[in-house]
């Protein structure tokens, strides 16, 4: 069973600063280390029928101006 989350937080506190900053490196390199093929595939896949669609003029884009207005009003509830 994966220890509490604290726990490990209690553990880093007491690492010095020169082992937090590997421990943050190594964590880094996992965080960014290649996803699943499969999944990375089937997010292309994905993102070409979406461009597609825009391209054929199926959908239409909104503006990320818009888009991040409307997230705020629904946040702010």
């Amino acid at each position: 069973m994966a220890r509490a989350l604290s726990e490990i937080y209690t553990d880093i506190q007491k690492l010095s600063d020169s082992e937090k900053g590997e421990l943050l490196r190594a964590l880094v390199i996992e965080l960014d280390a290649p996803g699943d093929p499969e999944v990375e595939k089937a997010w292309l896949k994905e993102a070409q029928r979406r461009y597609r669609e825009i391209v054929e003029g199926k959908v239409k884009g909104v503006p990320g101006r818009l888009v991040f207005e409307r997230l705020r009003s629904r946040l702010n509830r």
